[in-house]
This record gives C-alpha cells, sequence and structure tokens, in this order.
C-alpha cells in the first residue's frame, strides 16, 4: 500500500498506522501530565494496534501477507514511540503491584495493604507515645511527692521554655510540631 492510500488521520485503508505520523516530538515536552497523556494515547494505539494484529492473523491467508507485515512494522514503530516517550514519564510502581497484576490480581489490594499496614503501625506509634506520656507523668507524681520543691522549678523552667520555643516558631513560620509553614503561590 502506498502513502497515496492513507487518510488524514494516518491510517490506510486496511487500518494501517502510517508509521510517519508516529515519531515522536523534535523537543520533550516539560509538563509531567503532558508526558503522560502522550505515554497513556501510545499504550491505547498500541493496543489498538495488537487488535488490528490479531484479526489479520486469525484470518490469515497469502493474501493477507502484506498487510499483516504492515501491521506489524506499525506495531515495533509504535512499540519505539512508547518507549521514547516513557524517557520523559517520571513514575515508579512498585514490583509488588506488577507481581500481583502478574497473577491476575487487583493492584488495589496492594494499597489496601499498605494502608492497613500504615495503620497498624501508626496504632503501634501511638501506643508507644501513649506509654511514654504515662510513664513521665507518673514519674512526675512520685517525684513530686518525693522531691516537690524541685518539681515546681523544673515545672517553671519546662513552662519558660515552652513559651519561648512558641514564640520563636511564631517568628520563623514553624508549627508547634516543628514543620515549617510553605507559602503557596497563586
Amino acid at each position: 500500500m502506498d502513502m497515496s492510500q492513507t487518510t488524514q488521520t494516518g491510517t490506510g485503508g486496511n487500518g494501517i498506522i502510517n508509521p510517519q505520523n508516529n515519531d515522536v516530538r523534535g523537543s520533550a515536552s516539560e509538563d509531567p501530565k503532558q508526558n503522560l497523556k502522550e505515554v497513556i494515547n501510545s499504550i491505547q494505539k498500541t493496543l489498538g494496534l495488537l487488535h488490528q494484529l490479531s484479526l489479520t492473523v486469525s484470518s490469515y491467508n497469502a493474501a493477507l501477507q502484506l498487510p499483516l507485515l504492515q501491521r506489524i512494522n506499525s506495531l515495533v514503530s509504535e512499540l519505539d514511540n512508547m518507549a521514547k516517550l516513557s524517557e520523559n514519564c517520571n513514575i515508579h510502581v512498585p514490583m509488588e503491584v506488577l507481581n500481583l497484576i502478574d497473577e491476575g490480581k487487583n493492584p488495589d489490594e496492594f494499597t489496601r495493604d499498605v494502608l492497613n499496614s500504615c495503620i497498624a503501625k501508626n496504632q503501634i506509634t501511638k501506643g508507644k507515645a501513649d506509654a511514654f506520656k504515662d510513664l513521665r507523668k507518673h514519674l512526675l507524681e512520685e517525684l513530686e511527692q518525693t522531691f516537690p520543691d524541685e518539681v515546681e522549678s523544673f515545672r517553671e523552667i519546662r513552662a519558660a521554655s515552652a513559651a519561648e520555643l512558641k514564640r520563636q516558631a511564631q517568628a520563623q513560620n514553624v508549627l508547634p510540631n516543628g514543620d515549617v509553614k510553605v507559602k503557596t503561590e497563586m
């Protein structure tokens, strides 16, 4: 099939993708969302090519040899295009997710398991923090019974120190937990 038979959309009369329309743009887009859209479009195009190829193979006869070769070439060209586009896309997929997909399981299971693990670890950490608060409270009660003057002095120093830290945090846009406030630019 020569190039005069291709339509403006880049597909031939037999649904063959014109390889000239598959090349990667000369300058890579700096927008990550645009890069992702280009990769997704390339994946969808590849899936369409695979479907066309499977239809051609399933009804193969000697007359379909040229369209079959053209579709294979189009698929190889689109896979090359997808590989080039993916270089501009910085997405990391955990191997566990890929393994779940290979096993035929839903990748949302991985997300659910990670969240459940985080919740369990958070509860353990919260339990430890509560235990330390209880220990501190118990120690202060015991110390107050044994050394009342020193405990009162400790509380005064502690209150003054907390007030000073709060004042410094406000002056430096630091939250009480130590995080820094970030100004959002509009």
